[in-house]
């Protein structure tokens, strides 16, 4: 796997080149600085708005079919994503389609014209696709963990929004919006595959270059810092008449930034990162308790959680809440074993490289860490990080995260007026 390039232009934007000589395919995808985490309380859920109406016409494409028809008859893979703190477009398409979907990609994101005609359809859409949210508990519960552990504040809001702010979202709003953070400094494009070797990098950049110079320019939005306050266990619990209760039950970490990141990641695989792992093998194999038991970390610029989900039987969830909660408590009282700790650095190392197989999860890889701010690290470097982390670091982490100020749970499933204060602690 040949190593990325990294340019910065003369309006600020950067460039990343992934060449990845044997792929079929290349992909272009711009990651933006703008997610729900910039918004305020009454715009709630306008980036990811916006994100939609870039698919609905531009200068060049004005209609909505002018856009997907023409990446359809490409046979390219398009889509776009928003998160709390930044905004993803991408399109991958076979290597002699490189030119058209580099022009697409780049006047979906410069040229959207906001008709007025399509954002009022779009607020139908966008309403639909929070209920959808609304019925899928497994889904739904993620939003209720931020919420249950921030609050008021955007690190808390669903990064959707809410019917009545979408209602009320107006044109202005878009075009404020966008000339606050679609600027170059806050922009990357990423070109990942067969087209972004070194031979092609110039002539790509200056196209890009040329592309982007329409981009408005100015100071950027900044966000409001995330407040951590907690001083006891936390829960949130919503009734939803339902099959099975789902749950998240996990603790405030770190940013993406601490160096002990890679520590909770193996503590993560260990407690709930595959077949083997010890949920899994408690919750489900032991206890017939669940089909989905999981846990993963979720690093921020200012923040993060570790965190366990699982869809439970009804009748077990006290007993399945109290089994995650003593998984959680032996990493503080007990070292991993060397067998299970070099399982999980294995597991974690193979799938890292097979993650990044495609060109798209591998341009992701790269401008992942870049638009999060984090210095940019090869997967065989990142590999090597988690192959160093010891039994001892793994203690230490959970010693100081695993406490009950830090814990929260929340929960969706048919329960009124119901509380596990009484066994949520560690």
């Amino acid at each position: 796997m040949e190593s990325f390039n990294r340019i910065k232009l003369k309006n600020g934007l950067r460039l990343i080149f992934v060449p990845q000589p044997s792929s079929l395919a290349t992909t272009v995808m711009v990651l933006v600085e703008a997610g729900s985490k910039y918004e305020s309380k009454d715009k709630n859920g306008l980036s990811h708005f916006l994100e939609h109406m870039c698919f609905k016409g531009t200068i060049k494409r004005p209609r909505p079919i002018d856009i997907a028809g023409e990446l359809d008859g490409l046979g390219a893979q398009y889509n776009a994503f928003t998160s709390h703190e930044f905004t993803s477009y991408y399109a991958k398409a076979k290597n002699e389609a490189f030119d058209k979907i580099l022009d697409l990609v780049a006047d979906l994101y410069l040229n959207p014209t906001f008709e007025e005609q399509e954002i009022e359809k779009e607020k139908g859409v966008i309403i639909e696709e929070l209920n959808m949210y609304e019925d899928i508990p497994q889904r739904k519960v993620q939003e209720l963990f931020m919420e249950i552990v921030y609050g008021d504040q955007p690190a808390g809001w669903p990064i959707g929004g809410q019917k009545d702010v979408i209602r009320k979202i107006t044109r202005d709003d878009f075009t404020t919006y966008r000339n606050m953070h679609y600027l170059p400094q806050s922009t990357i494009v990423v070109v990942a595959g067969a087209h972004a070797g070194e031979a092609e990098q110039k002539n790509i950049a200056d196209r890009i270059e040329s592309y982007f110079t329409s981009l408005h320019e100015g100071g950027k939005g900044g966000k409001v810092k995330v407040i951590e306050a907690q001083d006891k266990p936390s829960e949130l619990v919503r009734f939803k008449e339902s099959d099975q209760t789902h749950f998240i039950l996990g603790f405030r970490a770190f940013d993406v930034f601490d160096k002990r990141r890679y520590a909770l990641q193996v503590l993560s695989d260990i407690l709930g990162g595959g077949m083997s792992s010890r949920l899994f093998q408690k919750v489900r194999e032991e206890m017939g308790a669940a089909y989905y038991v999981n846990a993963s970390p979720d690093l921020f610029s200012d923040h993060g959680l570790i965190a366990a989900a699982a869809g439970v039987d009804h009748t077990k969830l006290e007993a399945v809440i109290s089994a995650v909660l003593r998984e959680y408590s032996r990493f503080k009282d007990e070292p991993v074993p060397i067998k299970e700790l070099e399982r999980a650095k294995d597991h974690l190392v193979g799938n890292l490289f097979l993650s990044v197989e495609t060109s798209d999860e591998l341009g992701y890889f790269y401008g992942g860490q870049e638009v999060m701010g984090v210095s940019l690290e090869t997967p065989q470097v990142a590999a090597e990080k988690i192959k160093l982390v010891t039994a001892d670091e793994i203690q230490a982490v959970a010693k100081e995260l695993f406490v009950n100020n830090r814990l929260n749970l929340a929960l969706i499933g048919p329960f009124k007026d119901r509380t596990f204060n009484a066994i949520l602690k560690i």
